[in-house]
């Protein structure tokens, strides 16, 4: 038996919660993934999983097992990124996950310079607006916005992305230019977008240079929870909705889109760069963090962008 592949994997379907996913993170046969186990439970004499149907937990001594063993794979990762000046040249498989109009129009267009500059890393990128289980699925990182519900992940936040108010001229020529954000509430569709962790509708929101904020729900005409068929509908002309800046800008340069009460600011809305706590931070998921940061410079407060120079 290998030992340290055995490791390797034990550590993986502790993380992942069953074999099943463990074995699809690792690109291996699922019968090998449940051999090395037992093989390392022989070698060791002990009961390291519990399986089930559904899911495997881990006991006492596994649990411990796992505690030393995780810092062993990340002190020997250290010592084979030295050994291999792999922390001047990053290399390796990396799984990165974000938002559909976050990765088609900003990480994927800009993804040639970071090729460039880390040809050796193999970049893997989810593109998905679903929430995602970054140790259970094996993801290295994820960009996503909002508010975040799991506390425990190391989160860095890396921009603030501007909404506008928009719909096509073919829409508002039938429905007429709302000139308040009361209007939306009758009279006008809303092209909605629901929350693919909770499934609640995600209202407009307007804060005026003084007062308090509003929320619109307004008429849904349809709802959607993936963010370039949020795009997709409004250009169809189903109704009004609020688009990130970087994707309704090109629209409105066009004349497809038109933007409606620009005077109503909508909220900032936060980006970050999130990463398990516990998880070891490689030269490759540096080398991305640090590049995500200067990709989206652009998106943060001018003191911010001031601050992180002066820094340097």
């Amino acid at each position: 038996m290998d030992q340290l592949t055995a490791m390797r994997v034990f550590a993986r379907v502790v993380e992942a919660g069953t074999f099943t996913r463990a074995a699809d993170t690792l690109k291996m046969p699922k019968p090998s993934v449940t051999k090395l186990v037992q093989g390392l439970e022989e070698h060791l004499q002990v009961k390291l999983l519990q399986r089930t149907t559904r899911r495997v937990t881990v006991t006492p001594e596994g649990a411990a097992y796992y505690e030393r063993t995780a810092r062993l794979l990340a002190d020997l990762e250290d010592i084979e990124a030295d050994v291999s000046n792999a922390r001047t040249r990053p290399r390796g498989r990396l799984r990165v996950d974000a938002g559909s109009s976050v990765s088609n129009f900003l990480l994927i267009p800009a993804l040639p310079a970071f090729r460039a500059k880390y040809p050796d890393i193999q970049l893997e990128l989810g593109v998905s607006d679903r929430s995602v289980d970054l140790v259970g699925d094996g993801v290295d990182c994820v960009i996503r916005g909002g508010v975040l519900p799991d506390q425990s992940l190391v989160a860095r936040r890396i921009g603030e992305l501007e909404f506008l108010s928009c719909a096509t001229p073919e829409y508002l020529k039938r429905k007429g230019k709302p000139v308040h954000p009361s209007d939306l509430q009758e009279g006008h569709d809303i092209v909605s977008y629901f929350s693919t962790r909770t499934g609640r509708l995600v209202p407009l929101s307007f804060i005026p240079r003084e007062g308090e904020r509003i929320d619109v729900m307004g008429r849904s005409s349809v709802a959607v929870n993936e963010s370039t068929a949020h795009l997709s509908a409004v250009l169809a002309g189903l109704g009004v909705t609020q688009l990130p800046a970087f994707v309704a800008r090109p629209h409105l340069d066009s004349g497809a889109l038109v933007q409606i009460l620009g005077e109503w600011q909508g909220p900032p809305f936060p980006l970050f760069i999130v990463y398990p706590q516990n998880r070891h931070v490689s030269a490759k998921l540096r080398a991305f963090v640090d590049w995500a940061v200067e990709l989206f410079a652009p998106f943060r407060p001018r003191r911010e962008v001031t601050e992180l120079a002066a820094r340097r």
